[in-house]
């Protein structure tokens, strides 16, 4: 017993000192967009919203044009400094930017206690819709349509990305889900959501109930009617959201066939507007540093692109 929490322990420390390296590192490398993490009080919380931004290099706060924005969600037990300590996101974005393949945009990298669902521990889906947006849109320049907003995230918050999409398709352009934790009917009984406060009740006890009412099924039949054409009409008032969908091979909560299911799933609703990708390895790091790429050259077909076929 003692070993054990021994090494729980040393491994949460490791942890916390390699993204306190990963933080200082990325502060001493030259990047061409500007990073820097931010709070503000949020009264749904009752206590500080955290979150890192990157602005992308010559961002004017004065421009006539919004920029476009990403929100990308970290995974279970995460927090805001991962997407750019630990997922390289400053470095991938400055290239894609010089290179030309994504527009300049601005990247918000949240912080929650909880699976970015209202659930017993924290209302992490009402803060980051009633708080988070709202903060953000008054204070930096950023578009505040559809068109010019998309939202990612990775295990954990690539479950909370995909609800919120699917939850909310008059309000971004498209989705990403790296890993995403989106099991079904139930999560893998070594995923960290059976032992997360957001889905443990009173007892301490995994409530599968809240899980099946909080999971993505639950919102495909309401988003499937909201994104389908009315009778005599050319299209549906709500386009759909194109989605992109990656997952490690050998991941250990078997990530890619719960991927599979979920494009299945979508496939039927928007037919040629879900992308799968496979990687070797894990539920990782190295995954997701691989297809963040892919990801992002993908939702920027559609976010900010005044031709895609899915704007407003």
């Amino acid at each position: 017993m003692l070993s054990t929490l021994l090494s729980l322990r040393f491994k949460s420390f490791a942890g916390r000192l390699l993204a306190l390296i990963g933080w200082f590192a990325l502060s001493s490398h030259t990047l061409a967009g500007e990073i820097s993490r931010e709070q503000f009080f949020s009264p749904i919380l009752g206590y500080d919203y955290p979150y890192t931004i990157y602005l992308p290099e010559g961002y004017d706060d004065n421009a006539s044009t919004p920029y476009p924005v990403i929100y990308l969600l970290h995974g279970s037990f995460g927090n805001e400094r991962d997407w750019a300590t630990r997922g390289n996101l400053p470095q991938v974005a400055d290239r894609l930017i010089s290179a030309g393949h994504i527009p300049p945009a601005v990247f918000v990298m949240p912080g929650s206690r909880s699976w970015w669902v209202d659930g017993y521990n924290e209302p992490a889906r009402s803060a980051f819709f009633n708080n988070l947006l709202p903060h953000i849109e008054s204070t930096y320049n950023v578009g505040t349509t559809r068109q010019l907003r998309g939202v990612a995230g990775l295990s954990a918050g690539g479950f909370g990305a995909l609800n919120f999409a699917l939850e909310r398709p008059d309000m971004f352009a498209a989705v990403a889900a790296l890993s995403p934790a989106s099991y079904i009917p139930l999560p893998p009984t070594n995923s960290s959501a059976t032992r997360h406060p957001a889905f443990l009740n009173e007892q301490g006890q995994f409530d599968r109930d809240v899980w099946g009412r909080l999971n993505y099924t639950a919102h495909l039949e309401e988003y499937r009617i909201n994104v389908t054409p009315r009778p005599n009409a050319e299209t549906s008032d709500i386009p759909p959201v194109p989605l992109y969908i990656s997952a490690g091979r050998s991941d250990v909560y078997d990530a890619e066939f719960h991927a599979r299911l979920l494009r299945q799933a979508m496939e039927r609703i928007q037919p040629g507007e879900v992308r799968l990708d496979l990687y070797p390895g894990g539920h990782t790091w190295r995954v997701w540093r691989a297809s963040l790429p892919a990801a992002l050259n993908f939702m920027f077909q559609y976010v900010g692109n005044p031709n895609a076929t899915a704007t407003e």
